[in-house]
């Protein structure tokens, strides 16, 4: 039998210690920014805080799926039943910025479909996390954790998009909804804004991949919140051949 609460205790214990050490490369003179064969952004913080959280996985007999780790071949990983998904550092152009919207991000996934999540915001202390048997939290620094519900009033009065890609089909689907408030944020915080009930929904209608949404989506799900396929409006799924993942809308 999983045991998904000393599981969660491990991954958040992992996030926090991996949050600490993208702090010190944060506030040093040198973030040692490279760039990958797509152009996007890497820095010495995603590298320590990847061998942060592998130091904590490592005695869990589940495999690893790590934005930083090796690529494994989909014959390796397709029969996986259970497995962690990891971006030690989602959102690092946002670290390059230093605008503070980047977060550590641990999920475990069982047959597609993540059943834990652990989000930890370093420059803001806050921490979320779920799991299928004890429902949804948050932590702002030392304060009392608070349990996320399902709101009561389901209308949509606030929506959140991506500040980086604002596609025209998102901007269509705003168009939607006149008068409604659209607010930005960075890394997988935005999915959190729904779980907040600060926005109501947040559709991407643009590329991400599998370990920059997991963890986040299954803080959401612990909870009862959806992330649904766009626009076939069916599960967001995990461990695909190709680990791009389509569109998406996540709601309550």
């Amino acid at each position: 039998m999983i045991d998904l609460q000393r599981l969660t205790l491990i991954a958040k214990s992992a996030a926090k210690e991996a949050g600490e050490a993208i702090l010190n490369i944060y506030h040093s003179a040198d973030m040692g920014v490279e760039y990958k064969k797509d152009d996007s952004p890497l820095t010495k913080a995603d590298k320590a805080a990847h061998e942060v959280i592998m130091k904590h996985l490592k005695d869990i007999p589940y495999p690893v799926l790590s934005e930083e780790g090796r690529d494994i071949p989909y014959a390796e990983r397709r029969d996986w039943e259970y497995f962690w998904m990891v971006d030690p550092l989602d959102g690092t152009k946002e670290f390059i910025k230093k605008n503070g919207e980047f977060t550590v991000n641990i999920a475990l996934i069982h047959k597609g479909q993540p059943i834990m999540g652990v989000v930890y915001a370093p420059v803001l202390d806050w921490m979320y996390w779920g799991n299928r048997e004890e429902g949804a939290w948050k932590q702002e620094g030392e304060k009392e954790p608070s349990t996320l519900r399902q709101p009561a009033d389901k209308v949509v009065k606030t929506i959140v998009a991506s500040r980086s890609h604002l596609s025209a089909e998102t901007k269509e689907f705003i168009e939607q909804y006149p008068g409604v408030e659209v607010i930005s944020m960075g890394s997988s915080l935005k999915f959190l804004l729904v779980a907040e009930n600060k926005a109501q929904c947040y559709p991407r209608f643009a590329p991400t991949m599998e370990w920059d949404t997991a963890a986040a989506h299954g803080v959401l799900a612990a909870m009862g919140g959806r992330v649904l396929r766009w626009p076939e409006k069916e599960p967001l799924t995990y461990n695909k051949e190709n680990l791009l993942n389509p569109w998406f809308l996540v709601g309550n």
